[in-house]
């Protein structure tokens, strides 16, 4: 059983704290390594070091940056195969899942160091004579990243080379539950010796003791997190401390709206694959399905059908499963919670609706008829394979429906009518909206949300602007000059 030290300051380090974190394989229930669970004082060496390393990384060619990122992704490249065996092993994601993060992760490399040469200033007019004004972007300085456990890789990617290509230096703490994969990389970074000591700091442990002391330390311009709105209230209340910037992705409630004009195989595909992707436990997957009552009856069938044929079980042991497990007992248990809730307000499981008796955290994956809009398992995030569904008459009060949340994040549309195509989407109040696809953004787009999904947002220009401050430089010069 492997053992995980932290990484400060380009060498591994030895935490004060004694106490040790077991991880789990949650299909099989085995602990396969165990992480130090660190403390503040690690927090504080780490982001001293980040912050002594900040201003000869950022004064370092934009090119030269990019050069260095587009290098950690080709080595990634070379271990893709260790990465998506460490990914299945301790998230379970199904093989299939796995090797398709895991190839976004690199791919996301790669995009970002492309950012090198796009990092834009601007030159204003002056009200003044014999005046420049120069807007300027710059690094923003120390990143505490804050990586989740449903998508342990990508996001670390997502962190990592935007952060270090805008002349960032950052320290990354992975979820407790799935540190292996950053463990790896941390690995493979220091092996390639790369970077200057203290741009790439790794530190492990609970995110309620390193999440705050990263978001309150004094010398973190920016805490980008991925995870569930308590925890982005949290750091949010410690980022306050210093008024630190936050950016943050949080939950999601996303709706898929399938009108009485849909291709119901198209729509019935495409909302299956989103709401199995990683066994229902991502914030962009389907979570409530609105169908127009026309077509009701023939969707909840095909949809139910579909469901009843997801495979699910060990990835490690069958590559070709749809479906792996929840990360934890807890996750099962609060899944099926909601959907015994569900029942007793009325609404029928028409498949699924119960833990599955194999070792590991499997959930059945599930289909609920006769839901309504105040039913918690429509309002609150399931974060699991148990698919919902309401029936509506038109379209304002699909629009309404939808819009009844608390979450933000993605939405979905499906139908062959570009009248309703135009309508819901300028309709829906959330940061994304997938028209006859499953819901997964892409690298190049702009992944955030309204209301409680978050505040910022990540990839493509705009996701990579969040990393730069901006420096206005007002330029007198003499007009008379020899």
């Amino acid at each position: 059983m492997k053992t995980h030290e932290m990484y400060i300051n380009g060498q591994y380090v030895t935490s004060g704290s004694e106490e040790w974190i077991d991880i789990v394989n949650p299909a099989t229930e085995e602990v396969i390594s165990r992480i130090t669970s660190g403390n503040e004082d690690d927090v504080n060496k780490a982001v001293e070091a980040a912050s002594k390393a900040q201003q000869s990384w950022g004064a370092r060619p934009a090119i030269e940056r990019g050069r260095i990122v587009r290098q950690i992704g080709l080595k990634m490249g070379e271990n893709r195969e260790t990465f998506v065996r460490l990914l299945i092993e301790e998230q379970g994601k199904s093989r299939e899942m796995a090797e398709g993060e895991v190839d976004l992760a690199i791919d996301y490399f790669q995009y970002m160091s492309e950012w090198a040469r796009r990092i834009e200033g601007e030159i204003m007019p002056s009200d003044r004579p014999n005046e420049n004004i120069f807007i300027h972007r710059r690094p923003i300085g120390v990143i505490g990243g804050i990586v989740p456990w449903n998508f342990p890789v990508f996001i670390l990617a997502r962190k990592v080379a935007t952060s270090l290509v805008a002349g960032c230096t950052i320290v990354l703490k992975p979820s407790q539950q799935t540190p292996n994969t950053a463990a790896f990389f941390t690995e493979m970074v220091h092996d390639m010796d790369i970077l200057p000591e203290g741009v790439y700091n790794f530190i492990t442990g609970k995110g309620s003791t390193l999440g705050n002391a990263l978001a309150s330390h004094k010398k973190v311009a920016m805490v980008t997190m991925t995870g569930s709105v308590p925890a982005g209230i949290k750091v949010m209340e410690a980022a306050a401390q210093n008024i630190t910037k936050v950016n943050l992705e949080l939950g999601g409630k996303a709706p898929a709206i399938v009108t009485k004009h849909a291709d119901l195989d198209t729509a019935v595909e495409n909302i299956t694959k989103s709401r199995i992707i990683n066994a229902g436990q991502a914030c962009t997957n389907a979570e409530r399905v609105y169908v127009h009552e026309d077509v009701a009856e023939a969707f909840t069938e095909k949809i139910t059908e579909a469901m009843k044929n997801v495979s699910f079980g060990d990835p490690l042991k069958d590559d070709s499963l749809d479906m792996g497990p929840l990360v934890s007992e807890d996750r099962i248990d609060e899944v099926d919670e909601m959907v015994q809730n569900a029942v007793k307000e009325g609404a029928k499981v028409l498949t699924g609706g119960r833990k599955s008796d194999q070792t590991g955290y499997f959930y059945e994956p599930t289909v609920i008829g006769g839901a309504t809009q105040t039913m918690e398992i429509i309002q609150e995030e399931i974060f699991g394979p148990v698919l919902p569904i309401v029936t509506y008459k038109n379209l304002d009060e699909v629009i309404d429906m939808a819009n009844d949340s608390d979450y933000g994040l993605s939405s979905s549309i499906f139908t062959e009518n570009y009248h309703e195509a135009m309508k819901l989407s300028n309709g829906l109040r959330f940061g994304e909206t997938f028209v006859n696809r499953e819901n997964f953004e892409a690298v190049q787009g702009y992944h955030a949300g309204f209301r409680q999904s978050g505040i910022g947002g990540a990839d493509g220009k705009h996701g990579f602007g969040e990393f730069l401050s901006t420096q206005v430089v007002y330029m007198q010069y003499k007009q008379d000059q020899q």
